[in-house]
């Protein structure tokens, strides 16, 4: 993590909590936020569809920004339990997450579908969190960095900046695991993620934030965001305790 970049800690709940449990989790953390007026990071968290409304409105002036987990390509039309980018503006979110690998996972979506929605995110003035990473497989292969960059130059929206395009790195067998690439190969995958950017966006990439997304946690924090590539955390299971997300916000 560099002082030209702001930290991002980006919390995606995923499915889950209902409406009581997610106002809970948003109000601990505002009042959380709200005590420290000039935070060196910013916050996000990413709730389920339906709770976007009820955290909207417990996160109030805190701060910490609302993101989605998800969007559909399209502006509209027949696209039943879908959700596009222009309605999660109106909700007042500012960042929406694309790619996240159990979306490619589970849903079979491919980095042209990925592209395709993380432009309807900018097109719509909001910030894509773009999520790229390997499965177990391509690891034991050694082909980590063939893959990430791969999806890279497949995934990257077209207009992409610094103020509109975050990355995320989610080494798809760590999310959820407790286990975590070593320090070294998260920076070694991130300088690479850079790299390929720089060849994509030019300078614009220096500025580019790329999180980390793999069981990150308290206890192991602030040795990922010491790392020189790597400007904050896409976090799944700690995003849902206040004490552990904001825990982790202060390795920052």
């Amino acid at each position: 993590m560099t002082t030209t970049r702001r930290p991002l800690i980006a919390g995606n709940w995923k499915m889950n909590g209902l409406t009581a449990d997610g106002t809970a989790l948003a109000a601990g953390l505002a009042e959380k936020a709200s005590a420290d007026a000039n935070p060196p990071y910013d916050m996000l968290v990413c709730p389920p569809f339906v709770l976007i409304g009820a955290v909207s409105g417990a996160l109030g002036d805190s701060g910490i920004a609302l993101g989605a987990q998800d969007c559909h390509a399209a502006e509209k039309g027949a696209h039943t339990g879908d959700v596009s980018a222009a309605m999660l503006k109106d909700a007042d979110c500012s960042f929406v997450i694309v790619g996240h690998s159990e979306r490619r996972t589970d849903h079979g979506e491919t980095d042209e579908q990925v592209k395709a929605k993380a432009e309807a995110v900018l097109s719509n003035g909001m910030t894509a969190v773009v999520c790229i990473g390997e499965t177990e497989a391509e690891r034991d292969a050694g082909k980590t960095l063939d893959v990430v960059t791969s999806q890279v130059r497949g995934s990257l929206p077209a207009g992409a900046t610094a103020a509109n395009t975050v990355l995320a790195y989610e080494p798809v067998w760590a999310i959820g695991t407790g286990r975590t690439p070593t320090s070294d190969e998260v920076q070694e995958v991130h300088a690479a993620i850079r790299a390929e950017l720089a060849k994509i966006v030019g300078n614009e990439a220096d500025g580019i934030r790329l999180l980390y997304g793999g069981s990150m946690k308290p206890t192991n924090a602030a040795e990922l965001l010491a790392l020189s590539d790597v400007d904050g955390g896409l976090i799944g299971g700690a995003s849902l305790k206040v004490e552990d997300f904001m825990g982790i916000a202060a390795c920052c």
